[in-house]
């Protein structure tokens, strides 16, 4: 017998206890049968208002991220999916990989973390090499995610990074001040946009600004949701949320 509402698939999901975007984005985005149950990260609401702040936040995070992960495995899920995303950048391509590693050793099962997925995305739209970066980060957190890319093979043409006053903050940003930094970090020298961080409300944004820009525009929800269902088989279209969830 199978859980009667996933069916098909049982995602434990880990997100800081402070974000609020990323949960309704992955319920939006769930197809039939999928269901999403997600562990909390216990974090403080701290004020971040420098390099300092923002490390203190991820030492908060890796402190509570085991624990977490431990206690929605008693719900026996089939598969990891990280509803956050700045760990998984932290220490470019090598750190990445070490902590998939140590997650997927945890929980003896396979995990789906943004880094990975927008790498993945990426690929699907062909040889893309430049792109463009959003984050709600401070500096030393966007230099660990182009860390990332460029260790990946992709040049980062620009990056802005909102400096997000603190973790609750984040999912206050609007899709005005969203739309704002996409054409400001857009150039045509750009071949595609990403956007990390998974507080801040963009999936929907990047549907539409992908259509009207004519190039790809990747959330970092809508990517890791759609690796984690990609990696398990599950091949279902689902519109609203741009090209890779509709077309990949």
């Amino acid at each position: 017998m199978v859980d009667s509402l996933g069916n098909r698939m049982k995602f434990g999901v880990l997100a800081p206890s402070t974000n609020t975007s990323v949960q309704p984005e992955f319920d939006d985005m769930r197809p039939r049968g999928i269901t999403n149950h997600f562990s909390r990260i216990a974090i403080p609401d701290n004020p971040i208002e420098s390099d300092e702040d923002f490390n203190q936040l991820m030492d908060d995070i890796r402190a509570e991220l085991m624990t977490a992960l431990d206690r929605v495995m008693t719900c026996h899920p089939d598969y990891i999916v990280m509803g956050m995303s700045a760990e998984t950048f932290w220490d470019g391509l090598e750190g990445s990989v070490e902590l998939e590693k140590r997650i997927e050793k945890r929980a003896g099962k396979k995990v789906a973390m943004g880094s990975d997925a927008c790498q993945a995305a990426l690929k699907k739209y062909g040889d893309i090499k430049k792109i463009a970066v959003l984050t709600p980060y401070m500096p030393v957190g966007d230099l660990n995610v182009k860390k990332f890319f460029t260790d990946c093979g992709f040049e980062v043409v620009n990056l802005v990074g909102l400096k997000c006053a603190s973790p609750v903050l984040i999912a206050h940003e609007t899709e005005k001040t969203l739309r704002d930094t996409i054409i400001e970090i857009n150039d045509p020298s750009v071949e595609a946009i990403v956007q990390v961080g998974t507080n801040l409300a963009m999936a929907r944004l990047a549907g539409i600004a992908e259509f009207w820009l004519d190039k790809p525009v990747i959330a970092i929800n809508t990517a890791t949701y759609w690796w984690a269902l990609r990696q398990n088989g599950i091949e279902d279209k689902i519109d609203g949320f741009g090209s890779l969830l509709l077309d990949y």
